[in-house]
This record gives C-alpha cells, sequence and structure tokens, in this order.
C-alpha cells in the first residue's frame, strides 16, 4: 500500500471520529434549545434522485422514510471523505496547526454539504440569518478540529514531514495553478516553454490564442462551471508535473496547484469586473492580468539554475570526486 493509500484510510477513521462529534454536537443544540431537525439533508437527497433521474422503489410514505435515510448518510458518507483527503494531504507533508487545520478541515466540509444546498435548489445560503450559519458553522468547526486532532495522532509530523516537498517547489505550484485560474493553458505552456522543444512553440500558440480570445464578450464567465473545472483541474495537473519534474511526492503540489487556480479564477474575475467599471473598458484590467499572469506563469515553470560551488569548497569536492573515481 502507498503512503498516500495509508494516509486516505488513517484520514477516513479521522472523519468518521470527527462525523461522530458534528452529530452529537448538533444533537446537544437541538436538545438545549429544542430545536427541530433540518431537513436539509432529506431535501438535497430528494432533489438529488430526481436529477439523476433514480426513482426510489416504494409508495409515497416508503419513498419519504428512504430519503430520511439517504440524507443523513450522505452527510456521513461527506465528512468520511473529507477525512480521507485530509489524510491524503498530512501524509504528503502538509502539517498545520491545530487552529487552522481544524478551521480548514470545517470549512471543506460545509462546503461540501452547504453547496449542494445551493446547487440544487433546496435552500440559498445568502438568505440565511446569522444564527442559521452558527447553527451550522459550530458543529462543522468541531468536526474539523476532531478531524484533525484524530489525524495528528494517526500520522505523526516526524512522519508526515518525510514526504513534504522543499518550499520552493510549493511556491511554484502556487505560481502555476494562479496562472492556470487566469488563462487555462498558463501553466502547462509555461512547462513546455521550460522544455523547448516543438511542444513549447505549439504550447506557445494555443496560448497566444486563449489571449486573443480571453477578449472576447461571447466567452463564459470562467466562475461558470464550463470555465472554472478545466482550470482547476489544469492548475492541478500543472502543478503535479512541475512536482514529478522537481522528484518530488506530486500529492501536495497539486493540491496548491489546484486551490491556487479556483482562488486566482475568483479574483480575476471580480479584479478585472471592478477595473471594467471604473475605467469604462475590460481591455485595461485583461491586459494587467495577461502580464501577471506571464511572470507568474514564468517564475513557477522556470528551471532553477544549479549554483556554482564557491571557490573555497572546490578543492575538497574535487578531492572527493577523484576517491570515488
Amino acid at each position: 500500500m502507498t503512503s498516500s493509500a495509508r494516509g486516505f484510510a488513517r484520514g477516513l477513521a479521522a472523519g468518521a471520529v470527527g462525523t461522530t462529534v458534528l452529530n452529537a454536537v448538533t444533537q446537544l443544540d437541538m436538545a438545549v434549545r429544542a430545536r427541530p431537525a433540518s431537513e436539509a439533508p432529506q431535501e438535497v437527497a430528494a432533489a438529488l434522485t430526481d436529477r439523476l433521474g433514480v426513482r426510489l422503489p416504494g409508495g409515497r410514505r416508503a419513498r419519504g422514510r428512504r430519503l430520511a435515510g439517504l440524507g443523513p448518510l450522505g452527510g456521513t458518507a461527506v465528512g468520511v471523505i473529507v477525512g480521507g483527503l485530509g489524510g491524503v494531504l498530512r501524509s504528503a507533508g502538509l502539517w498545520l496547526p491545530a487552529p487552522v487545520g481544524g478551521a480548514l478541515l470545517g470549512a471543506a466540509a460545509m462546503l461540501a454539504t452547504d453547496g449542494p444546498i445551493a446547487a440544487l435548489g433546496v435552500d440559498d445560503p445568502h438568505r440565511w440569518s446569522a444564527a442559521t450559519w452558527a447553527t451550522d458553522a459550530v458543529p462543522h468547526l468541531a468536526y474539523g478540529l476532531a478531524t484533525h486532532a484524530a489525524l495528528v495522532a494517526a500520522i505523526p509530523e516526524r512522519e508526515a514531514a518525510t514526504r513534504r516537498p522543499p518550499p520552493a517547489v510549493l511556491l511554484r505550484a502556487a505560481a502555476l495553478g494562479a496562472a492556470t485560474g487566469s488563462r487555462s493553458s498558463a501553466g502547462m505552456t509555461g512547462l513546455a516553454l521550460a522544455s523547448s522543444g516543438r511542444r513549447g512553440a505549439v504550447a506557445g500558440a494555443l496560448a497566444g490564442t486563449e489571449l486573443l480570445l480571453d477578449k472576447s464578450p461571447v466567452v463564459p464567465p470562467r466562475t461558470g462551471a464550463p470555465g472554472l473545472a478545466p482550470r482547476v483541474a489544469l492548475g492541478a495537473a500543472s502543478a503535479a508535473t512541475l512536482a514529478h519534474r522537481e522528484g518530488v511526492d506530486p500529492v501536495l503540489p497539486g493540491a496548491i496547484g489546484l486551490t491556487a487556480a479556483l482562488a486566482s479564477s475568483v479574483l480575476g474575475q471580480w479584479g478585472r469586473s471592478v477595473a471594467a467599471r471604473r475605467l469604462g473598458s475590460d481591455l485595461p484590467g485583461a491586459i494587467a492580468e495577461d502580464v501577471l499572469t506571464a511572470a507568474l506563469a514564468w517564475a513557477g515553470a522556470r528551471r532553477a539554475p544549479e549554483r556554482p560551488v564557491p571557490e573555497r569548497f572546490a578543492p575538497a569536492v574535487d578531492a572527493s570526486a577523484g576517491a570515488l573515481t
């Protein structure tokens, strides 16, 4: 079993611990405030089965009972899988302090549960009150902290540190991901140009075509699913390709590239809209983004120059080389 598979297995167990804590905090809140159970999980299950065209057997009452089981079951699956992914990242060398790691795991689980609620039209989180958000956030924070504690116990830092890529590789992975979030071909183009040859010429031509198409008003927004999905996927792929070139484990750089691509897609779209409103045209913001994207792609893809041996160490190096021969 590979280290990533072991990390995923341990993370599943940690996610199960966190899910148990989440359920306990939720049930305690219901007991203290006499709050009714949320029907959102059941409604999400109903909307999802309808969207997929799945017909549950039985009459209306039987279908309702099945959905009442499928909803919480889906929530349990989300909690366990988020823990599994956290285990993969920790085994790849991502070590975070408990407040940061717990908050991020809780936010990831919260996004995985609230995202379908909004996407399927079950409810609109934008209309939730502060009390509703607190009711949702507190149990997920408890989940994150419990899951993180279980991950720390299952995967000690000394074990995770053995596979942690160098910080320079992680920074370059973030640069490639951010460039890809702005222009979907930027990261792979930068890597191809760094390797030279025909691939670099072809990739450069494709990137130039994208730069021109990006200015067209008919191009769909990058934050929509058709535009966002390939950017996120290519951001992870370009960062993982960089890691493979540098001879390090690609899991953590790939995750960083994915996150950076997602962030730059959203922030880039927002920045250009702000610039267009102030300047009266989208072109200045688009050109500025082109320059920034090219700089990020170059910084992320370039090969680190080999450092020359200082003169004071040269005799020792020559002597050691002679001894080896």
